[in-house]
């Protein structure tokens, strides 16, 4: 528990969770972790088929059907158990996580109740839109985003461009829920050979290009395929899974790539270590980027698009470099400059890490707490 403050009661609506592993799931995961560490009850409420707990509190699977532009989503409308158990656990605050179906539902119940909300935005589905050829859609979404959010006492957003394109939108009070790296849990200690072998499919001579994270369609992975035909003696290292893979495959076919497919825990943190050049190539649809942190904090030097959060991390020509959306010719040259300029390559690795050590999740995770707490009423005084 923080010092001299009461004992935090959180119920969290979320469209998706473990076993699914995408950015949302990460952070929240973070969130819960960081709960139990001041003392806070939680209760988590979910669409489709969970693990039972996690940090020890209850995760509570609500039964639905399958998102059909999306499989990996569940789409479900919580009823009238869902607010009894929300009722009967009496929360202090309710926040919700991107809210579409679920978190819609967990907005409705909170009003319902009188419970402070916190809603925070994860995911440009605007933009997202306009990527997948739907532009057509971008303003009606901006339109529904803000009656979904609107009841929210306060909106979170993930860096302080999405802060400012949500105040822009008509968001009301929006406020900067920044991200953080463990440094202790991606450092340059964590590398070694056997990983770096690994990688490179048995080639830890040529210039290992990371990319770690879900494979899907609008990271923009295929992009990379301009690095491995225009820059020699490089090979590529994709870690992590998702819908993208069998397209990437065939995308990636007879070149220097091996799939690595999903790790976690020391495996992941060896294999960040292992690489030499983190590419983010990642679309406008990206409101932060955290893999980019982890990669900055293991001392890789990174080369990223200007999406997101990226730019509140990459001091250009100084612990990085960026590219705009889409311009693989000019990703492809930043890639170049490094791969021909080894000391660059460990220069900015070393400003990378320094740039991310200030940034602790606990720090940044009491900082939503305090938000959390100031939607709280002051504790009445005992009269003696």
């Amino acid at each position: 528990m923080i010092p001299n403050r009461p004992p935090l009661r959180v119920a969290i609506f979320t469209e998706t969770f473990l076993p699914k592993i995408d950015g949302i799931v990460r952070i929240l995961c973070i969130t819960l972790e960081n709960l139990r560490r001041i003392g806070a009850e939680v209760i988590l409420f979910a669409p489709g088929e969970h693990v039972e707990s996690y940090e020890g509190y209850p995760i509570v699977s609500i039964s639905g059907v399958s998102f059909p532009f999306y499989p990996e989503l569940t789409v479900s409308i919580p009823g009238n158990k869902t607010k009894q158990q929300l009722i009967d656990f009496k929360p202090d605050i309710v926040h919700v996580l991107h809210p579409t179906f679920t978190g819609t539902r967990g907005i409705h119940f909170a009003q319902e109740l009188g419970v402070p909300i916190v809603a925070s935005f994860h995911t440009n589905v605007m933009e997202g839109a306009e990527y997948y050829g739907m532009g057509f859609l971008k303003e009606p979404l901006w339109q529904i985003h803000r009656l979904i959010y609107k009841p929210a006492d306060i909106v979170m957003a993930t860096s302080r461009h999405t802060v400012s394109e949500l105040e822009k939108n008509g968001f009301g009070d929006v406020q900067l829920w920044r991200r953080g790296v463990d440094v202790n849990r991606f450092s340059p200690a964590y590398a070694t050979d056997e990983m770096r072998y690994r990688l490179s499919g048995g080639n830890p001579e040529k210039t290992i290009i990371m990319y770690i994270g879900r494979l899907a369609a609008e990271k923009q992975i295929d992009q990379l395929v301009h690095i491995l035909d225009n820059v020699p003696n490089t090979h590529l290292a994709l870690v992590g899974d998702g819908p993208y893979r069998p397209n990437l495959e065939e995308i990636f076919a007879g070149r220097y790539v091996t799939f690595m497919g999903y790790m976690d825990g020391d495996d992941l943190s060896t294999a960040y270590a292992s690489g030499d050049i983190f590419v983010f190539s990642s679309s406008m649809f990206e409101t932060f980027g955290l893999v980019v942190a982890e990669a900055m904090a293991s001392g890789l030097s990174v080369v990223a698009s200007r999406v997101g959060g990226v730019p509140e991390l990459i001091t250009q020509g100084e612990n990085g470099l960026m590219f705009e959306v889409d311009n693989t010719e000019q990703m492809v040259e930043h890639v170049q400059t490094l791969v021909n300029n080894p000391d660059m390559r460990q220069i900015f690795g070393q400003r990378a890490r320094e740039t991310v050590m200030p940034l602790s999740w606990e720090a940044i995770m009491d900082e939503l707490f305090d938000v959390y707490y100031s939607l709280m009423p002051e504790p009445e005084l005992a009269i003696p």
